[in-house]
């Protein structure tokens, strides 16, 4: 708990911890392209360097940066054993099965739908949606040139699709990392972001079978879609009973399990349908959990989408865990994000506004600090204890967070997210931008959902998360 008399500092001590993080990440990430981990340990230091001048003593700042990690422990708990699952579900053939029969639904006459289609089962089944566009995304869009679609609607399907896939799958860091910073569990915000894509989603398939309807032409040659088959048939043994293991897990979800047992069971599912059939022993299993598994077909692009998973590789999606955690703490302990928020909110009085002024938060920092994980710590800390206030669950928020910051990363050509689509794609963000539907109409339904108060829930009708939101003020 806070002591009362403690120094307030000034929105211009706030604007320079902020503003020194921008600058360092923008010189780091735009001009040397590196990691963001070291640039946010900077911005740490500017941030405490600043709480030091206002009056702050080391022991405060210490104590910011520890509770900071400590509320995302739990989402470090779930990416730990992510990692786990999804090398285990690749070495059981779950995760190529899912690829083998999504592309089945490819037809040349509804491609851009198709598309859609594959990117968000291939971007659901691995939890990544750089994976899925630095892989299917360009198999695709040659596939898509081939018929004589145009480069940028393309691009906006597999956009929109890796993305869908990347905001719901409780394989994507994003996904864990939104609920820890506003203060709920994974499945519960997987759920109440489901009522967003359930209007956005519907929507986007509906512009993309419009825009379609102009390309029939039968004249295509697929060997790209069969070659890809053909090369997971030769490493796994595909078969549709490898989807119980997603099944299973979404039915924890629709349970309301929590999430550590759900995602558990869904490891213990996969490593039974490893043994059955892809005949590997339990050595197997557990080196593929914890190194990840290796994919050796010879088919650079399906190797590329299978070698992944494992404790290890989730360990950089960890580690920046910590660390935004660490500068989130430290502004938030020393009461820099209070400052702010009290400034960006004193005319906000309606829940409309509240979400308004969270997506724009988040697009600003996507825009301002371009890396799509600020994009959701910063803002989600910012506005944590302003929904509270308000009386609503933070699911709400952590839902904000999530189709805003994750969605629009993709939309800013600068920010690593769009420079990497730009790099791999070979076309930018302002050509794919205005066909990128699903991200675009899924803020719009966000905002509107708020001004509307349309499934927005408040936290009398939850007690129970009164009562854990108590507790973690109390501490």
């Amino acid at each position: 708990m806070k002591a009362k008399g403690e120094p307030r500092p000034r929105i211009i001590d706030s604007l320079i911890s902020i503003g020194a993080l921008i600058f360092v990440m923008a010189i780091c990430l735009a001009v040397y392209h590196t990691d963001p981990h070291v640039p946010l340990l900077m911005g740490s230091l500017f941030a405490s360097i600043i709480a030091l001048k206002v009056g702050y003593k080391w022991k405060d700042i210490e104590t910011g940066m520890m509770q900071g990690i400590t509320q995302a422990l739990q989402a470090i708990v779930i990416l730990a054993i992510i990692g786990v699952l999804i090398g285990v579900w690749i070495k059981a053939g779950v995760v190529p099965s899912m690829i083998y029969y999504g592309l089945m639904v490819i037809s040349p006459k509804f491609f851009l739908v198709a598309t859609l289609l594959i990117c968000s089962i291939v971007s659901l089944a691995t939890g990544t949606s750089w994976g899925t566009i630095g892989t299917m995304g360009i198999a695709l869009m040659g596939i898509g040139a081939g018929l004589g679609i145009p480069p940028a609607q393309t691009g906006g399907a597999i956009i929109s699709g890796a993305y869908f896939g990347d905001k719901i799958s409780p394989l994507s860091d994003t996904t864990n990392l939104a609920p820890a910073m506003a203060g709920t569990d994974l499945f519960t915000h997987i759920k109440h972001t489901l009522k967003v894509s359930a209007v956005s989603y519907p929507l986007t398939i509906l512009i993309f079978l419009f825009l379609g309807m102009k390309y029939s032409s039968t004249n295509v040659d697929l060997s790209q879609i069969k070659s890809i088959q053909d090369a997971l048939a030769l490493q796994f043994s595909i078969n549709p009973l490898l989807l119980l293991p997603p099944i299973i897990v979404i039915i924890c979800i629709a349970l309301k399990a929590p999430a550590i047992p759900g995602i558990t069971i869904g490891i213990i599912a996969g490593a039974i349908a490893a043994v059955i059939f892809q005949d590997v022993n339990f050595g197997d299993i557990v080196n593929a959990g914890y190194s990840g598994y290796e994919s050796i077909s010879g088919n650079e692009m399906i190797d590329e989408l299978l070698t992944a998973g494992g404790l290890t590789g989730m360990m950089y999606s960890i580690s920046l865990t910590i660390i935004a955690m660490m500068f989130g703490g430290i502004m938030e302990r020393t009461k820099q994000l209070e400052v702010l928020v009290d400034a960006l909110l004193s005319k906000v009085k309606t829940t409309g506004n509240l979400v308004a002024a969270t997506a724009g938060t988040c697009i600003a920092s996507n825009m301002l600090l371009p890396e799509q994980y600020i994009s959701i710590v910063l803002p989600g800390r910012m506005y944590a204890n302003a929904y509270q206030k308000m009386g609503l669950h933070p699911k709400n928020l952590s839902r904000a967070l999530e189709c805003s910051g994750t969605v629009t990363s993709s939309l800013v050509p600068w920010n690593t997210c769009g420079a990497f689509i730009k790099g791999t794609l070979g076309i930018s963000p302002f050509m794919y931008g205005p066909y990128a539907f699903f991200n675009i109409l899924t803020v719009l339904t966000l905002i509107i959902f708020g001004y509307f108060n349309i499934t927005m829930t408040r936290l009398d009708e939850e007690p129970e998360t009164v009562l854990r939101l108590g507790q973690m003020t109390e501490e």
